[in-house]
């Protein structure tokens, strides 16, 4: 596999056209830092191509493991480059801001790294079920797994969109997926197995496991769990994994733990008794906030005298 060479890299200077028009201070670090790193990557590789790819059998029989990092920061030629980082500019600003960055930092790099391993078993699946060893020399380069696993959790926390794709209004909820078919369709070249595997990377952070395995085991980092109860606070809402609006309220606070009933009663009570006059002198005395308790209980005939009282000095 050898990088296609486009001339003048039109792809890479659109995209480096589109990063300055938006302005590097609106754009969150660690997307800016993954958009700069990818750049770096594509102008100055690592190492080629082919031994940057991951696949089965290079990955899996060959113990190159390194390629789990390297494949999803090469790009095959500056559009590549371009489209996929266009689609991370824009998830990334969306997401990291809801999500924080520390948090989101440590998602690209778990997902960048899972994504290949699920890869991996998807061609091993392919190859085994359809008894064709070439699913095991399949390679694949490029982000665009991981922006599929970000394009589910951007579906996940901004529930209710209708997306367009290719004309189609669909949901966003089914967006990936019928997305991953027109890709497919429109570009065979494209690795469809390394697409479904970003995919399904997605779902098991926001319907499975993983984002529980991954908040156990960053427990011992402070940053991490300030980044996670800052993402659960988000914009005020509750820790609820679909944003619901509605949280729960501590209300006794304000009641004192009486019904309705019983503020109803204390209310009138309040009202009746007057504690702001004692043997004809008058006391500044500042009541506290919310419902107040008198410290005896007053007969009904007691309350009755001290309200007549109280009209007659008026």
């Amino acid at each position: 596999m050898q990088r296609r060479q486009r001339g003048l890299n039109m792809g890479l200077i659109m995209l480096l056209s589109q990063i300055f028009q938006i302005g590097l201070t609106n754009i969150p670090p660690v997307t800016l830092g993954t958009l700069v790193l990818n750049i770096f990557l594509f102008l100055n590789p690592v190492k080629p191509l082919i031994k940057a790819c991951i696949s089965v059998e290079e990955g899996f029989y060959q113990k190159d493991w390194q390629r789990l990092l390297l494949a999803p920061i090469h790009h095959a030629d500056d559009w590549h480059l371009y489209f996929n980082m266009i689609s991370m500019l824009w998830k990334g600003i969306m997401l990291e801001r809801k999500l924080g960055s520390i948090w989101f930092a440590y998602i690209i790099s778990t997902f960048s790294i899972l994504i290949g391993v699920v890869y991996m078993v998807l061609e091993f699946a392919l190859g085994e079920f359809l008894n064709d060893p070439s699913y095991n020399l399949n390679c694949a380069v490029g982000f665009s797994g991981v922006l599929f696993a970000l394009k589910v959790l951007n579906n996940h926390y901004n529930p209710g969109r209708v997306s367009n794709v290719m004309g189609i209004p669909v949901s966003s909820k089914y967006a990936c997926w019928l997305e991953l078919v027109a890709i497919h369709l429109c570009s065979p070249g494209t690795s469809f197995a390394g697409h479904l595997a970003g995919i399904l990377v997605g779902l098991m952070y926001t319907m499975g496991p993983l984002k529980m395995i991954m908040k156990t085991c960053a427990g011992g980092f402070s940053s991490f769990n300030d980044s996670v109860r800052q993402s659960n606070s988000y914009s005020g809402y509750s820790n609820h994994p679909g944003y619901s609006y509605n949280t729960q309220r501590d209300y006794g606070m304000y009641t004192g733990g009486l019904t309705e009933e019983e503020q109803f009663e204390r209310a009138m009570r309040n009202s009746l008794n007057d504690r702001d006059f004692s043997a004809g002198r008058y006391h500044h005395e500042r009541r506290p906030y919310g419902f107040w308790f008198p410290s005896e209980q007053l007969s009904e005939e007691e309350m009755r005298r001290q309200r007549l009282n109280r009209f007659e000095r008026r």
